[in-house]
C-alpha cells in the first residue's frame, strides 16, 4: 500500500500532537456544555477516535454517513445524500462536527443548514484537513488541524474507492493510481 504514494504530507506523530492539542481545547470549551460529537462517516472515524481520548469531560457521540462522492470519483458530485442519519435529537444541543477534510464544503454547508433546521444551540466545524483550493461552498472550519495543498490526499480516514482508510499517515496518492495527470 505504500508503494502507492507519492510522499508523506502528515505524519503520525504529527497527527497525534493537533488530535492532543485540539482535544485539550475543546475540552476547556466544552467541559460544563454536554456537546453531541458527530463523526461523519467513514472518513472522520479515526480522527475522532482519537481527538476525543483527550476530552476528558462528559460527551455525547453519534455518527452520519453523508455523501457528495461515490466510489471512485476524485472530485464532489455536488449532489448531497444522507446515507445514515443521527439517532440523536440535536434541538438545544451544543454540536461538535468532526470531519476529516473539507474540500468543497457542499456536504459540511449542507450539515450546517440541516442542524440549524433542527434547532441546535451551538455548532462548531472541527477538521482535521483544509483543503481551501477545493472550495465551493462558502464555509469555513472552526477548528483545522492542517492545511493541505490541491492534491489527492488518503490514509487516516481519508480513501480512494474504500483503501487507504487504515494509513496512520496521510499521503498524496500517486496520480497513476487514480488516474490523474
Amino acid at each position: 500500500m505504500d508503494q502507492d504514494i507519492e510522499k508523506t504530507l502528515i505524519t503520525e506523530e504529527e497527527i497525534q500532537q493537533q488530535c492532543k492539542k485540539i482535544g485539550k481545547q475543546l475540552a476547556e470549551e466544552y467541559e460544563e456544555k454536554f456537546p453531541l460529537a458527530i463523526g461523519v462517516l467513514k472518513g472522520a472515524m479515526p480522527f475522532m477516535s482519537d481527538l476525543l481520548r483527550y476530552m476528558n469531560i462528559h460527551l455525547e457521540m453519534d455518527f452520519m454517513d453523508v455523501s457528495s462522492y461515490g466510489g471512485k470519483k476524485t472530485t464532489s458530485s455536488g449532489e448531497v445524500k444522507i446515507v445514515k442519519d443521527l439517532d440523536t435529537k440535536v434541538e438545544g444541543r451544543h454540536l461538535l462536527i468532526i470531519e476529516d477534510i473539507i474540500d468543497s464544503g457542499q456536504t459540511l454547508s449542507y450539515l450546517v443548514d440541516l442542524f440549524k433546521y433542527r434547532k441546535a444551540a451551538s455548532i462548531k466545524i472541527v477538521t482535521l484537513l483544509d483543503k481551501p483550493s477545493g472550495r465551493k461552498a462558502n464555509i469555513k472550519a472552526d477548528i483545522v488541524g492542517f492545511e493541505v495543498p490541491n492534491a489527492f490526499v488518503v490514509g487516516y480516514g481519508l480513501d480512494f474507492d474504500e483503501k487507504y482508510r487504515n494509513l496512520p499517515y496521510i499521503g498524496v496518492l500517486k496520480p497513476e493510481i487514480y488516474g490523474g495527470k
